[in-house]
């Protein structure tokens, strides 16, 4: 039977160079001279760390690595924006996960939205994908372009289409 799953995923390498290119970006902007502002990607945990000295700098930063990300085909649903904290000094530190895979809650959405939806297939939920199959190639089509019209608050990829 024809079946494709449903994920969430992020390219890690191009998550790498949208974050590169935005510390480029902030390191020549003139209303950063001399700042001591530092943007890491720790890509074993999947988090962006942002210190930086006041709140202005802060959404600058974030603006950039949204737009960064967006130039780079990524989608910014995939960030979680943390809580901002206070760290040694004057010194304003944010986290920003970055999501990998379907939550539960979004995959239950997904299935739920399938299932409402009448066509004749079975979704169902492996891990952090949901997996779709049905009879014809036709319905799992329908059934991509039904959640590519929803939003579910995390970005999709279609992957593993076979008949």
């Amino acid at each position: 039977m024809p079946s494709f799953d449903i994920v969430s995923k992020v390219d890690a390498q191009t998550l790498d160079n949208a974050i590169n290119n935005a510390k480029k970006e902030i390191l020549n902007r003139y209303d950063f001279n001399g700042s001591k502002s530092t943007v890491d990607l720790d890509k074993k945990t999947n988090v962006i760390k942002i210190v930086t000295e006041d709140d202005m700098r802060l959404k600058a930063i974030t603006d950039s690595i949204i737009s960064r990300m967006m130039k780079q085909s990524l989608d910014p649903k995939s960030l979680d924006f943390g809580k901002e904290f206070q760290s040694s000094g004057n010194m304003i530190t944010k986290e920003i996960t970055v999501k990998e895979g379907l939550d539960k809650e979004a995959a239950k959405k997904v299935v739920a939205k399938i299932k409402a939806s009448g066509l004749k297939v079975q979704p169902s939920i492996m891990d952090d994908q949901v997996r779709v199959t049905a009879k014809k190639i036709d319905d799992l089509q329908a059934v991509i372009s039904l959640c590519r019209g929803e939003d579910f608050g995390q970005p999709l990829q279609f992957i593993n289409m076979r008949n």
